[in-house]
């Protein structure tokens, strides 16, 4: 049966009287959200606004360029109540260091707000109230309905017309302190060139694609290094010296592996964390420190070989049991670091499928040589433990 024309224009504006609700409460939503529809509940009005291009913010501002007075309103919407937002120019370069910051967040005892300024130096700011190299004036800041804002008056020198600026939110920690904020994703791209007169904002986009072009060289230098050729180094000095006839090959496998995981972690591990430092700051994480550790107790595994003991001398067994143990705990925490290196940059789950497949087989290969080798590497000392048991039970005998 066919429906007559009448019939099917009825049914679809039927359709789309029901559905008209929903489409407009959704596009309601949108407009709001943008900063050109906003509306703030003190009255105040921008001439500009800008959707900033992550971490859901938005900038309203009025910019005088005779006198050089910025009035701003920083909004970041869809934030919880126990987190801090941040929005900073920067004078001086296009990074953290340096820049002029405003921050807020709610009080966690009393639900009332907190504004201040504070003047970033360093990358591992404590983010303390102090002035700031310009003057700021009317700083207020307001939370309602899952949307913080911040709002300032700025005096810059008169005929700027364009500024790097820089926004940030992070998570509210006890006692109302502020805690570190992410270091992946959207918070590693919150930089932008804004130009007061157009209100165009420039993402800094080929700055933070070759930053993480870095990230991802130091990652992966790192896990072949420290992650595999330190392992495949430890595993050709335990398991190829039990065959004569890979003396001294398996000792000359061992010092290649291992120099080379050390050094060229060294060079491309330690070089890239070097410069990875100097442009996002050095923070006293697990994974640095443990990186750090590493780099110690390799250098210190160097410094042994030349304190080696003959095979005869007394000493030698002791040396042994420094040597290896030294070995094995680099080996522990360079897997583990490795790990906690791909859980700050989340490269993909590729990453760590592949490593995880690599590790592995070296695993199992020495599963496989352990058992091998069982007998000879253990034979002896449980053949030893059966003779004095043997011989204590003789002596209770004769007694």
């Amino acid at each position: 049966m066919s429906l007559s024309p009448r019939t099917t224009v009825f049914v679809v504006l039927c359709f789309l009287f029901v559905l008209a609700p929903y489409l407009t409460r959704a596009t309601t939503d949108e407009l709001q959200a943008r900063c050109d529809s906003h509306s703030f509940n003190n009255g105040k009005h921008f001439r500009s606004c800008v959707d900033l291009p992550v971490l859901s913010s938005f900038l309203h501002f009025s910019y005088v360029r005779e006198t050089g007075v910025l009035e701003v309103a920083y909004r970041h919407i869809n934030v919880d109540s126990s987190s801090w937002i941040a929005w900073g120019i920067n004078p001086t370069s296009k990074g953290m260091s340096g820049s002029q910051t405003l921050l807020a967040y709610r009080n966690s005892t009393s639900g009332v707000m907190r504004v201040y300024t504070s003047s970033i130096k360093g990358y591992s700011p404590m983010l303390q109230e102090g002035p700031l190299s310009f003057r700021v004036t009317q700083l207020s800041a307001e939370y309602l309905n899952g949307e913080m804002t911040i709002f300032a008056t700025i005096v810059l020198p008169s005929n700027i017309t364009v500024v790097n600026h820089l926004w940030q939110d992070g998570p509210l920690k006890e006692g109302d302190r502020l805690g570190m904020h992410a270091m992946s994703g959207d918070h590693l791209k919150s930089t932008a060139t804004l130009d007061l007169l157009s209100g165009q904002v420039t993402t800094t986009k080929a700055a933070n694609d070759n930053m993480l072009l870095v990230k991802k060289i130091h990652g992966l230098v790192n896990a072949v290094c420290w992650g595999i050729f330190m392992p495949i180094g430890v595993i050709a000095a335990r398991y190829m010296r039990a065959y004569k006839g890979l003396d001294p090959m398996w000792f000359y496998i061992h010092i290649i592996f291992q120099t080379t995981g050390y050094f060229g972690g060294l060079l491309g591990g330690l070089g890239t964390a070097i410069y990875i430092a100097k442009h996002t700051g050095m923070r006293s994480t697990t994974h640095t420190v443990i990186g750090i550790v590493l780099f110690a107790l390799g250098f210190l595994q160097i410094l042994a070989l030349k304190a080696r003991p003959d095979k005869e001398h007394k000493y030698r067994k002791y040396w042994n049991w420094y040597h290896h143990t030294t070995g094995y705990v680099v080996i522990i925490l360079s897997i583990y670091n490795i790990y906690k290196g791909l859980a700050i940059l989340q490269p993909g789950s590729s990453w760590k499928i592949a490593y995880t497949t690599i590790i592995g087989v070296i695993g199992m290969f020495a599963i496989v040589m352990e058992i091998m080798q069982f007998k000879n590497r253990w034979g002896s000392l449980c053949c030893k433990e059966s003779e004095d048991l043997k011989a204590d039970q003789t002596v209770s005998t004769n007694v």
